[in-house]
């Protein structure tokens, strides 16, 4: 089994009322998420979720703490899945498809329509729960030889 690391940003429109979510093409069907994606070799879990985020929806984001941590194990693939979803804010750049072969869609979504797509486990209610916690980065320990 790989481990890969997924990160996954919670955005609310200025109502709190809408979450942005894309639609990915699927291999047999599409299929809605949090804008996100696989941690790069060498970045941070903040770093690669603001890099998906802009990559796909054309936004700039800041984050505010981790909404939830969850796993999967994905049998078929031999991958074990960890999945950070964050917090975060639009702070610039505007709503655009730079890359129409992996996403069709970005919408904004009623909060407990997206609740269904974003875990892969039950939680209900958790979205509008408002809480989080802290995303600590330990400065890079640098080996000295």
């Amino acid at each position: 089994m790989k481990r890969v690391d997924v990160t996954y940003v919670l955005i609310f429109d200025e109502q709190g009322e809408n979450v942005l979510m894309v639609k990915n093409k699927g291999e047999y069907s599409s299929y809605y998420t949090l804008p996100g994606g696989a941690v790069e070799i060498g970045e941070t879990l903040e770093e690669a979720a603001i890099r998906e985020v802009n990559e796909e929806t054309g936004l700039n984001v800041e984050l505010d703490g981790i909404f939830s941590v969850s796993e999967a194990f994905f049998e078929e693939r031999g991958h074990h899945a960890i999945f950070f979803t964050f917090r975060g804010k639009i702070i610039g750049g505007e709503i655009n498809i730079s890359m129409p072969e992996e996403i069709e869609e970005i919408t904004w979504m009623n909060s407990q329509i997206a609740e269904d797509y974003i875990h892969i486990t039950d939680s209900k209610g958790l979205i509008n729960s408002n809480s989080s916690v802290p995303y600590l980065l330990r400065k890079r320990d640098i080996q000295k030889s």
